[in-house]
């Protein structure tokens, strides 16, 4: 049984390392995007929008109430579309129901960066149904649970697989803490990347992320013969 798991994902790019690298760069970029260019929402860190919502709350600054309330309620929407695109496009042979969502999530994207300040409820609901669209369709990097637009959850699984190395000498955790490590960095480096753009694209700035996510759409057509479609 566990060897058939394991042909299972072997050499599907959506669980390739290179993939996981791609869209974390595109996910550190969304996240700062929002918060420095579209009124300091976090496109990905719900957590952060529920405590600041609550402030908000409690301050009954109904005003500000919904910069944090409607980013919050796209971002349940776009993990349920998600759940909606792989129940239907499952057994598709030439197209990935994952690619589907990554087309979904440019094209919001995309458009985006036409919207002005003005329209910032309306940008930063769709980079988080964008987000939340992402996060729910690419979850493992070779059969280990990871988050590609957030860093909670990295952390505490690469300190863990690396406790486990040094802890318990199990060597195939180094390699496994490694990933999360690179995948943190490489979040952390697309957040730096779009703090440096946006002053000079504004707007625009998010179209970056698209580029880097088309790059993982594109890897995708890279498919082992034996993978299995079903996943």
């Amino acid at each position: 049984m566990n060897w058939k798991k394991k042909r299972a994902w072997k050499g599907q790019m959506s669980e390739a390392f290179v993939t996981a690298i791609f869209l974390s760069l595109s996910g550190g970029l969304q996240d700062v995007y929002t918060y420095l260019a579209r009124n300091h929402v976090f496109a990905n860190a719900q957590t952060g929008n529920i405590v600041l919502l609550s402030v908000k709350l409690m301050e009954k600054n109904w005003s500000v109430v919904l910069n944090y309330l409607v980013p919050l309620s796209f971002f349940a929407l776009g993990v349920a579309v998600s759940e909606l695109v792989q129940t239907r496009h499952k057994r598709d042979k030439n197209f990935h129901w994952r690619q589907r969502v990554l087309a979904m999530e440019m094209i919001l994207l995309f458009i985006v960066g036409f919207l002005p300040t003005s329209l910032n409820l309306l940008a930063n609901a769709l980079v988080s149904f964008s987000c939340a669209m992402q996060v729910q369709a690419f979850r493992k990097i070779k059969g280990a649970n990871y988050a590609s637009t957030m860093c909670i959850g990295n952390l505490r699984s690469g300190m863990e697989a690396l406790c486990h190395f040094i802890l318990k000498g199990k060597k195939k955790k180094r390699v496994l803490a490694g990933q999360y490590f690179a995948v943190i960095f490489c979040f952390a480096l697309g957040a730096a990347l779009g703090s440096s753009l946006i002053p000079y694209l504004g707007m625009k700035t998010i179209w970056i992320s698209c580029g880097l996510l088309f790059f993982s759409f594109c890897l995708m057509f890279v498919q082992d013969q034996e993978e299995g479609m079903d996943s």
